[in-house]
């Protein structure tokens, strides 16, 4: 008979939250301030698991973790085990473990009642408890297909993609546009959130199982990039050389085109793109740059609504801003909800980020119509609006306010790939311009283009970096298939 947890568990101990530095001390770095469970609390913590029979929290999990046998695991101590289990489904636990929104905690069935198990602080602890004590092994296929495979970006999709193709006895090489490998995961991702050293860790193992990785090198040609699209590429490949060097082409962009606000005063100094300041940032923590972006002593004014903006807010407020506002168009969600209401799906609630809670003044339901200044924008101008069917947002009259800023970001999400690759490999895309690839059936992840594959946002649209790991691993399966039907 299977056991679960401890059979009282999830009414004997309440939700313990992973400890976090003080606001106070943590605003004044750049380290990461959330620690991970010790071993006792993640056992207890495991233990509130029910096994509740039908396990909803792996069915809304993208990579489908099958979390009450990694509970169980850990219940009885064994961590191993919990990342052998793991480590089945999740290349990459270490990174879910730190900024997945964790969309299984929402469909946990003890959330309907109470607090739900505390998945993410649990998956995190298995992986740095398998990294420290040597649990992370290098895994050499059992047979060689003589295969040679191309991916084109080094994102989560693109790195599950290689781990997988290499594990299944092919051999990878990513092609990655910028310096270092990563993707968003290294340039995008704020370091008090994700160290980078995790990433240098996990490509130390990649490296020892046989993919290849070169950086500086861009796939198509740069004037395609688009406006926005960072790129540091010494070295230019044509996608033709590529298909015929190799068996098979993986495209993992990701979703690099940012969204502009094309209102008045637009041209003004002063106005960003949310990741020309993170990407700085990043770099300048890096020791390589110093980021040109000065928000010190500044009124900053961060315009959108999701994790990039929040980015901003924390990245924002650790470089000395006087003041942050956070402009979003949506309208402020209730705080809790019925349970039962979506269940189990992600709940529409309003969810307050680390970063936001270090000090952001939030505005709701407002629109930014124009930029004003001379020169540099010095205030922007904005209006309620109201929402209605089919997503119309309506301007709501005598509302139109207007407030300082002397630095803006835009933080309003990304609209697609960028467009160089689809031009050099002539791809047919979406009405949204992902690139156009099915996910099932004999011709999936394939373009258009032959011999030439696609995963994570570039073609599923700005995403989750769970989602991409899932797609990368899917991607891979999907190659292999190919290349040795």
């Amino acid at each position: 008979m299977h056991k679960m947890g401890f059979e009282r568990g999830f009414i004997e101990f309440a939700r313990v939250e992973p400890e976090h530095q003080d606001v106070a001390v943590r605003i004044r770095h750049f380290d990461e301030f959330i620690k991970t469970y010790d071993d006792k609390t993640a056992i207890n913590q495991a233990g509130r698991c029910m096994d509740c029979g039908i396990p909803f929290c792996t069915r809304v999990c993208p990579l489908h973790n099958v979390m009450p046998e990694i509970n169980q695991a850990v219940c009885e101590g064994n961590f191993e085990k919990a990342y052998k289990i793991v480590s089945m489904s999740n290349n990459f636990p270490e990174i879910t473990g730190r900024i997945c929104p964790a969309l299984c905690e929402d469909g946990c069935t003890l959330s309907l009642t109470d607090k739900s198990v505390s998945i993410k602080a649990i998956e995190r602890k298995i992986s740095e408890y398998a990294f420290s004590h040597g649990l992370v092994g290098v895994f050499k296929p059992e047979r060689n297909t003589n295969k040679h495979v191309a991916i084109v970006g080094s994102g989560p999709a693109a790195l599950a993609c290689a781990q997988e193709l290499t594990r299944l006895g092919n051999h990878v090489t990513v092609y990655e546009k910028n310096s270092k490998i990563g993707g968003l995961l290294r340039f995008g991702i704020p370091d008090f959130k994700f160290s980078k050293s995790l990433i240098d860790r996990r490509l130390s193992q990649m490296e020892q199982e046989g993919v290849k990785f070169i950086v500086n090198t861009m796939v198509g040609k740069k004037e395609d990039l688009g406006e926005g699209v960072h790129c540091e590429a010494t070295n230019f490949i044509s996608g033709q050389s590529l298909t015929k060097q190799y068996d098979a082409v993986v495209l993992c962009p990701g979703s690099e085109q940012p969204r502009d606000l094309k209102i008045p005063g637009r041209e003004l100094k002063g106005i960003y793109f949310a990741l020309d300041f993170l990407i700085a940032q990043n770099k300048e923590n890096d020791g390589e740059v110093t980021n040109p972006i000065d928000v010190k002593g500044k009124k900053v004014v961060v315009i959108g609504g999701g994790e990039t903006a929040s980015d901003c807010i924390g990245t924002a407020i650790r470089k000395g801003a006087s003041s942050v506002t956070q402009l979003d168009y949506h309208d402020e969600l209730p705080e809790h909800v019925d349970p039962h209401c979506g269940f189990p799906y992600y709940k529409k609630i309003k969810r307050t980020s680390t970063s936001q809670q270090e000090g952001c003044t939030r505005i709701f339901s407002t629109n930014t119509t124009s930029f004003e200044g001379e020169g540099k924008v010095s205030s922007i101008r904005t209006v309620k609006v109201k929402w209605g069917p089919n997503r119309k947002i309506t301007p709501i009259e005598g509302t139109q306010g207007q407030m300082d800023a002397d630095i803006v970001l835009i933080a309003m999400g990304y609209a697609h790939p960028s467009l160089s690759l689809v031009n050099e490999f002539k791809l047919k895309t979406d009405s949204r311009g992902n690139i156009a690839a099915p996910t099932d059936g004999e011709n999936a992840y394939k373009t258009s283009c032959d011999k030439v594959f696609a995963a994570g946002d570039g073609r599923k649209g700005q995403s989750l970096v769970v989602y991409a790991i899932a797609e990368g691993r899917q991607c891979a399966y999907a190659v292999n298939r190919y290349l040795n039907h």
